[in-house]
């Protein structure tokens, strides 16, 4: 039998009728734009999308999609998706959530996610801070950060998203910010391709307790100055008024400018596929005088989690029939209540 056709979407179609709830100017307006127009292109029907989410801003994103979409607890969106994808193999799942619900009390889950490489989408938005708790600092915010949580600046050592995802096995781990429109786009694509768990940490802004956040590189000038974008087999070059590359120097990452004593010849080259360089990528001090670097980081094909449980069934169920769920629960020592 040949599948129904997929219907030619536009963004408008995957707009729900909710009013957006956020602050004004705030960065997920521009994310939920991106992402409704990415899932127009996709070819994959509406009803065969799901959205599920945790807590916090960023988990409001299934009310705004008109597809299927789940808003769960605090840190567990990823074993809510987890159960979906595996007992509905056939749906597109993506995982909305933000840098406190999964890096904080949904850390666990975050990790085993990844560890495990289910076939889905996980977008999230990292603005370092709490902002619907109204402002506490959350596990990415910098070292010293002055909030309510913090009055004297947090002791705490931040994370960083890249870096655990990678050490947590991740297949597919990319960085996009929500102001780069030209950007987000090819890389929410990329993510959806990739048959595996895609990790998309997106930098974004939030102008009530952490404005300004990302301005250091996301402003019209600093940021033709300041962004590496990261393509496969391409030099690690960038800056406009000033070229600078990244040369591999004893198994570290040296800031270059490039002229007559180096050009892009002598700079490494960006592979997608080496695991060690993606983690010195992921590693890079802006504050050192390394680019912040956005793009697909790292990705590679491996067995899915979703694909090893259902090939299991089917061993079984070849082994030893489709079996019978009331013989089942009749078995062994049971008792009659009289």
């Amino acid at each position: 039998m040949t599948a129904p056709a997929v219907p030619q979407y536009t963004k408008k179609d995957f707009t729900s009728d909710q009013v957006v709830r956020w602050c004004p100017g705030c960065g997920d307006y521009s994310i939920l734009s991106n992402v409704q127009s990415v899932l127009a292109e996709i070819g994959v029907a509406r009803e065969n999308i799901a959205v599920i989410s945790g807590i916090g801003c960023s988990s409001r994103f299934p009310y705004y999609l008109s597809t299927y979409g789940f808003h769960t607890i605090h840190g567990r969106a990823p074993a809510f998706a987890t159960g979906l994808k595996v007992s509905r193999p056939e749906l597109s799942v993506w995982v909305a959530t933000g840098d406190g619900d999964a890096l904080s009390i949904g850390g666990n889950h975050f990790i085993h996610l990844l560890r495990r490489n289910v076939d889905l989408n996980i977008l999230m938005f990292n603005n370092r801070i709490y902002g619907l708790t109204k402002g506490q600092y959350s596990p990415t915010s910098e070292q010293g950060k002055k909030t309510k949580s913090s009055p004297m600046g947090s002791v705490d050592r931040p994370f960083e998203p890249l870096s655990l995802a990678l050490g947590s096995g991740g297949t597919f781990v990319a960085r996009s910010v929500d102001v780069f429109a030209d950007h987000i786009k090819p890389v929410l694509h990329a993510a959806q391709r990739h048959h595996g768990t895609s990790f998309v940490e997106i930098y974004q802004n939030c102008n009530i307790f952490n404005d300004g956040a990302f301005e250091q590189f996301t402003d019209k000038v600093a940021k033709k100055e300041r962004v590496l974008y990261l393509q496969h087999g391409q030099p690690l070059v960038w800056g406009s008024a000033v070229r600078r590359g990244l040369v591999m120097r004893d198994m570290k990452l040296e800031v270059v400018e490039l002229g007559d004593t180096y050009t892009e010849a002598d700079c490494a080259v960006h592979d997608e596929h080496n695991r060690s360089l993606a983690m010195l990528l992921a590693a890079m001090d802006p504050n050192a005088g390394f680019p912040v670097a956005v793009g697909v980081f790292y990705q590679i094909d491996a067995p899915t989690y979703e694909d090893g449980v259902v090939a299991q069934a089917k061993a079984s169920i070849q082994k030893l029939g489709t079996g019978d769920l009331a013989r089942l629960l009749g078995a062994g020592d049971t008792w009659t209540h009289t």
